[in-house]
């Protein structure tokens, strides 16, 4: 099943779900109990939000060997983990806006994980019973204030750097579906999930040692070789395999 959030005509925000182009209303707690109501209404009428609200967006860096060596760093022995404020997030469609601060904001295209349920202290044999399902970010990053700042924070917090959607796809298989990432068209990422360094069930077993992760909070599970510089008036698009795509343009 494929779950969105969008805007009503009254203006309030709402979760639907997809039969086919259609769409139909999601009432009560999308991560408890809830109905669905029939899908009546065309999916392409609707103004899409980012499909869930996260009280926490962790993210993995250097989850695929090919990315950790393009920017000259060793691959983590243990999952190499960051947050991204709930601040940054945008959905599909809309703008990344690019910081005066920084001189090369790049893409960085991923698998991310949705928290079903509370999890801590998860194993990563458990860890799929926690997750509601799986969508597509794009962890957006200042490169040249993440090599002059000690922490990350700056250079992966700024207000729209956070692309997440279209939706979460809660039959989603990680396991082996291809990320790709395309600036104007032109292919700048690609490579398979299995290629990860550290899995689903491993980055939620290691994150859960950490933090309680919530419902509805966010793991982004690493980006492939390839990024790239985005500059004024790119389209940027972040494709998984069976899952759908995430486009956001981008200005100054």
């Amino acid at each position: 099943m494929r779950i969105i959030r969008y805007k009503t005509p009254e203006g309030t925000a709402s979760y639907g779900w997809i039969l086919e182009d259609k769409v139909g209303e999601v009432q009560g707690n999308l991560f408890g109990e809830y109905r669905r109501r029939e899908a009546r209404t065309p999916f392409k009428e609707l103004s899409l939000l980012a499909p869930c609200e996260p009280s926490k967006i962790v993210c993995v860096g250097r989850n695929y060997i090919d990315h950790a060596k393009e920017l000259g760093n060793e691959v983590p022995k243990i999952p190499l983990i960051f947050l991204k404020p709930p601040s940054s997030i945008i959905p599909t469609g809309e703008y990344i806006a690019l910081p005066s601060q920084s001189k090369q904001v790049e893409h960085e295209g991923e698998l991310v994980i949705v928290i079903g349920k509370r999890a801590k202290n998860v194993t990563a044999e458990d860890a799929r019973e926690y997750v509601f399902g799986y969508t597509i970010g794009n962890d957006v990053t200042a490169r040249d204030l993440q090599k002059t700042d000690d922490q990350w924070t700056r250079a992966k917090g700024f207000d729209t750097f956070c692309p997440f959607g279209p939706w979460i796809d809660t039959d989603f298989d990680p396991s082996d579906a291809v990320v790709t990432c395309r600036v104007n068209g032109q292919m700048r990422q690609m490579a398979s999930t299995r290629d990860m360094v550290f899995n689903v069930g491993t980055l939620i077993a290691y994150i859960s040692s950490v933090m309680t992760l919530e419902p509805g909070d966010l793991i982004f599970t690493g980006t492939p070789a390839g990024v790239g510089e985005l500059k004024n008036g790119d389209i940027v698009d972040v494709e998984i395999e069976g899952l759908g795509k995430l486009s956001n343009p981008v200005k100054t």
